[in-house]
C-alpha cells in the first residue's frame, strides 16, 4: 500500500504548485501519516510556553494543523468531484487539549477566572475491542473518560489559484473545517480545480464535539487510510457527505445563521437533483422533518475561519 509517511507529511499550505507526493489509481487505498495540530511539540503537559515560544506559532497566520500531501488521483480533472472515503484512522497513543487567555471565548471572563492560565492538557488513548485506537478510550484523568471517535479536522484540495493556510483556509475546495463527520465509513465530496485533485489530509482528532468550542480538540497524530473516485462533470456549491446512513450538505460561512442558510438550501438541491423530491418535499423536509438536523460542526473564532455547519437528512427518506 502506498504510503506518505510522517517526515514528509509536515505542509502548512494547501498549494498548486506542490508536487504530487504519491500518485493513486481510482480505488486504490493509501495511508498517510498525519502530525497533531501542534506540529509534534507537545508530549507532555507542561510545555504551553515551549509551545507559545515556537516559530510555528510566532508565524503569521499561525503554522497549525499541518497537513500530508498532496495526492494525485489518476482520471479526476478540473470540473469533476472528488469522492474520497475514510477507511480507517488510528490514533497514537495520546492526544492533547490547550487553552489560555487568549484562546477560546473564556479566556477573559471573570466568572472563569482560572481558563486564563496557559494549560495542557494530556488525553492518554486506550485500545478499543479491535485492539487499536480506532475504537478505543480517551482518558483525561480518574474520573474522565469518554468513547474515542477519530475525525479529519483538515482535508481538502489545491484551490484553483490562491495559496491558502493548512490552519484558517475554507473554501469550496475544502480546509480546516473540524467537521467529526469525517469519520471511518464516511465519504467526502470536494470540487476539483486541478489535474489529479491534488488531495491534503491532517488535523486528525481522537475526539471533538460540536462546535471545537475553544479551539483545540483532541489533537493527535494518526494514520489515516482512504480511497477515491470521481464523480465527472459536477460541481457543488461546498462540501457534502454521504454517511452510512445519512446524507451532510456543509457549508461555511459567518454570521452563523448563513451557514445554516447555505447548508440547508444546498441540502434541498440535492434531494431534488439526485432523489428526485420535488422542491416542495425538500422545503418541509427541513422544517418539519424530526429527522432532520442542524449540526455545528466548528464556531472558533480563529483569524479568518468561518463557523461550519452540516445539514443532515437519513437516507431512509430517500426512497
Amino acid at each position: 500500500m502506498q504510503r506518505i509517511t510522517r517526515d514528509q507529511a509536515l505542509k502548512y499550505e494547501f498549494n498548486w504548485r506542490d508536487d504530487p507526493l504519491i500518485r493513486v489509481a481510482q480505488g486504490e487505498s493509501f495511508q498517510l501519516e498525519t502530525w497533531d495540530a501542534g506540529s509534534g511539540l507537545i508530549e507532555s503537559g507542561t510545555e504551553y510556553w515551549k509551545v507559545r515560544a515556537s516559530e510555528q506559532w510566532q508565524s503569521t497566520p499561525i503554522k497549525g494543523n499541518p497537513i500530508a500531501g498532496p495526492v494525485y488521483v489518476d482520471g479526476v480533472e478540473p470540473g469533476d468531484l472528488l469522492e474520497i472515503t475514510i477507511e480507517g484512522i488510528e490514533p497514537i497513543e495520546y492526544g492533547w487539549t490547550m487553552f489560555a487567555n487568549d484562546i477560546g471565548p473564556l479566556g477573559d471572563s471573570i466568572k472563569w477566572k482560572g481558563l486564563s492560565k496557559g494549560q495542557i492538557h494530556i488525553i492518554k488513548h486506550e485500545p478499543g475491542p479491535s485492539g487499536t485506537t480506532r475504537d478505543g478510550r480517551g482518558v483525561l484523568n480518574e474520573r474522565h473518560s469518554w468513547d474515542l471517535a477519530p475525525m479529519i479536522g483538515t482535508i481538502g484540495v489545491a484551490p484553483e489559484r490562491e495559496v491558502h493556510s493548512s490552519a484558517t483556509g475554507q473554501g469550496p475546495w475544502g480546509g480546516n473545517l473540524d467537521m467529526r463527520d469525517v469519520k471511518e465509513g464516511t465519504k467526502v465530496m470536494v470540487n476539483v480545480y486541478h489535474p489529479g485533485g491534488l488531495l491534503y489530509i491532517g488535523d486528525v482528532h481522537g475526539s471533538q464535539g460540536d462546535t471545537e468550542y475553544y479551539g483545540a480538540a483532541d489533537e493527535t497524530a494518526s494514520t489515516v487510510t482512504v480511497s477515491c473516485r470521481v464523480i465527472k462533470n459536477k460541481k457543488i456549491p461546498f462540501l457534502r457527505m454521504e454517511k452510512p446512513e445519512s446524507l451532510v450538505s456543509v457549508y461555511s460561512y459567518r454570521p452563523l445563521e448563513d451557514a445554516v442558510h447555505g447548508a440547508v438550501q444546498d441540502l434541498m438541491s440535492w434531494l431534488v437533483e439526485d432523489y428526485d423530491f420535488t422542491p416542495e418535499e425538500a422545503y418541509i423536509h427541513a422544517c418539519v422533518n424530526p429527522d432532520f438536523r442542524i449540526n455545528i460542526y466548528q464556531m472558533v473564532k480563529l483569524g479568518a475561519l468561518e463557523y461550519t455547519v452540516g445539514a443532515e437528512i437519513p437516507k431512509s427518506y430517500l426512497s
